[in-house]
């Protein structure tokens, strides 16, 4: 059985990896103000960014989709690890030795699954590394260089060798203590006659990472004529690796992906070698996939759906070259970004332009492109006998669409203008009024969508009055756009007094040192909402808010009844105040004082209720007590009003 992790270690982990930094290396982060950052959330899509990180609490929450937590969950969730994976690699990461608790001497076999098979695939890129500085792999250098590649870009891009032999590779892994079980499953090696045999042998290999730069997986060039495989050979689908949601070179050019809001999409590995060296640093190619819907998300999230952003696809010119474009072309409107296509000359790939041209050929490629939509447009008329009425006529019904798709309308207008002309069809009105149409039947079906259920089940508000549902009161994600439902119980929050028992929960959470000690004499029923008052019962369950120290959130959270009550603390926690100034004493003392006259004058009701159900003949003594406890209730409410945070 596995040994636990000890307490103090996990500790150690939570406390030496900032979220931001952990967060930043899967989505671009821009500032959100009040010290929070956000991004697109990476567990469902979106348009704006709805995802905040609060890195002064180490806690992230999505105010689109309401996924929360600390560092630990969201490597968890991202990466669908389990608990002791995901500390195993954060720990990693922070250069922290864990300590394996029930007495095992062995914790390397501890280890999570995952986390073992990561490991197995850095050792595997490593020792590829070394093998191509050996005698065999001088065919393999000389492939490199003749592209030119040297030896400073083979280790830049952890090119290697796998040596030509049944099983070099699974001695030198199983010498590493890794069993054949797991050589198995990575992908690394395959079931031979007498045991796991080598699954790349004799070729040119390349480490496939993923956005965090862990190896997930190999890409094996056919060096030798007497290799009946394929050209290209990919580790096939495992724990680690799915092909359709890793781009090769994402580790290196998500930076200035993010910084440039530019990503240019080539074909194979070379080619993103040679497009990095001649200074397109933002080059990416799919591993033996079309380029599809999962790239597009984590592209997104690097780009942020800004619409100035741009996507530059390279197809070569010919008839492969122009299917690949126009079938990339069918995913334009899931960018916000804007996507273009640059067609090398002379059916060059760009590992071939720098060759023949040069590293300034390569930049002058990307920088030739031209709008995806155009080309498409272009395509789709070519197909057609333009000299016939017929013709005209078909190519209008398969070209009108296109232009209809365009994001930008005033480009949409000019590019209707353009297949008139195109087309030769002199009446110019009447194919911008057909684009028109079939746009706003578009729009019209969109709208409609939107009434669909959503990936939980429940129904879409996006066209409910301002507000939503839930009223004023909701907190609403950055962008302004009400979530689509809170977890827990349905709540009426166009109550002030709900809103104001949101904000101090809050800073009881947020700045627990300006609401204390005043904030842990406050009951649970003083929170009116029910979530709300689980929350306060989890913050006193936590030693409250004079407690709070560093550990406090993380006490908070664990003292949460249930994941909805979680959520709320996390949601809570990262959203930000709704004040202008920065929140102070006073600012505590206002809403502390908004909170206890909302629950005295509640109780003020109460008990004018029962003196009006006692009447008259009630006894003398209840009756003065019920009298005396209104006297009391008023005064203190006086006291309120007057004196604020003094009287409480």
């Amino acid at each position: 059985m596995a040994g636990r992790i000890n307490d103090d270690d996990v500790k150690a982990v939570r406390d030496a990896v900032p979220i931001d930094a952990v967060v930043s290396e899967y989505l671009q982060l821009r500032n959100a103000g009040g010290g929070n950052l956000k991004g697109l959330c990476p567990f469902h899509d979106e348009k704006s960014p709805s995802f905040q990180i609060s890195p002064s609490k180490g806690l992230y929450y999505c105010f689109g989709c309401q996924e929360g937590g600390d560092t630990v969950d969201f490597v968890m969730k991202i990466d669908h690890l389990s608990f002791a994976e995901t500390i195993e690699r954060l720990a990693s990461q922070a250069g922290i030795t864990l300590r394996y608790e029930q007495g095992s001497a062995t914790p390397g076999r501890q280890q999570g699954e995952r986390t073992r098979l990561v490991e197995a695939h850095r050792a595997a890129a490593q020792f590829y590394v070394e093998q191509l500085d050996s005698p065999e792999a001088e065919i393999g250098r000389k492939f490199l260089a003749e592209r030119g590649f040297d030896q400073a870009a083979a280790q830049h891009f952890g090119v290697g060798y796998s040596p030509a032999g049944w099983d070099h590779l699974v001695r030198f892994l199983r010498g590493r203590g890794f069993t054949d079980r797991e050589l198995i499953l990575s992908g690394i090696a395959q079931d031979g006659r007498r045991g796991p045999i080598d699954r790349f042998r004799g070729r040119l290999m390349w480490p496939i990472r993923d956005i965090t730069g862990e190896v997930v997986g190999f890409g094996a060039r056919k060096l030798r004529d007497d290799d009946n495989g394929p050209k290209y050979l990919n580790t096939p689908e495992t724990p680690l690796y799915k092909k359709s949601h890793v781009l090769y070179g994402i580790d290196l050019a998500k930076k200035d992906i993010a910084k440039t809001s530019r990503a240019v999409v080539v074909e194979g590995y070379t080619d993103v070698m040679a497009c990095h060296l001649a200074g397109v640093t933002t080059a990416i190619a799919t591993c033996g996939t079309s380029f599809g819907g999962d790239h597009i998300k984590i592209l997104r999230r690097l780009l942020m759906d800004n619409s100035g952003a741009e996507v530059v696809f390279t197809f070569d010119g010919d008839a492969a070259g122009q299917k690949a474009a126009l079938r990339a072309f069918e995913d334009d409107q899931k960018f916000a970004a804007e996507t273009y296509i640059a067609i090398t000359p002379g059916g060059m790939d760009p590992c071939d332009l720098r060759l023949a041209h040069g590293d300034d050929a390569v930049k002058a490629l990307v920088e030739s492109r031209t709008q995806l939509f155009e080309f498409a447009i272009r395509q789709i008329v070519a197909r057609h006998n333009l000299d016939t009425a017929v013709g005209r006529a078909a190519a209008l019904d398969e070209a009108a669409p296109v232009v209809a798709g365009i994001k930008n309308s005033s480009i949409q207008h000019e590019s209707a203008v353009h297949l008139a002309g195109l087309l030769g069809i002199l009446d110019t009105q009447f194919v911008v009024q057909r684009v028109s149409q079939l746009a706003r039947w578009a729009r019209d079906r969109g709208r409609a969508g939107d009434q669909r259920p959503d990936q939980r089940g429940r129904p879409n508000h996006r066209g409910a009055a301002p507000g939503g549902p839930h009223g004023p009161g909701q907190a609403q994600g950055p962008a302004g756009s009400a979530p689509p439902g809170p977890r827990g119980p349905a709540l009426n929050l166009r109550s002030p007094a709900h809103r104001v028992e949101r904000e101090l929960l809050k800073l009881a959470l947020q700045r627990p040192e300006l609401v204390s000690p005043a904030f842990d004499a406050y009951g649970e029923d003083e929170f009116t909402a029910p979530p709300y008052a689980a929350v306060r019962r989890a913050i006193e369950a936590a030693g409250g808010a004079e407690g709070a120290d560093t550990d406090y959130l993380r006490r908070v959270r664990e003292a949460a009844p249930d994941d909805t009550v979680r959520a709320m603390v996390t949601e809570l926690a990262v959203e930000p105040l709704h004040t202008r100034r920065d929140a102070d004493e006073v600012y505590a003392g206002e809403q502390l004082v908004r909170v206890r006259q909302a629950a005295v004058n509640h109780r003020i009701r109460e008990v004018q209720g029962t003196l009006q159900r006692l009447g008259q003949r009630a006894d003398p003594a209840h009756l003065a007590a019920v009298q005396n406890e209104l006297w009391v209730l008023q005064q203190y409410a006086q006291s309120l009003q007057t004196q604020g945070a003094a009287a409480l």
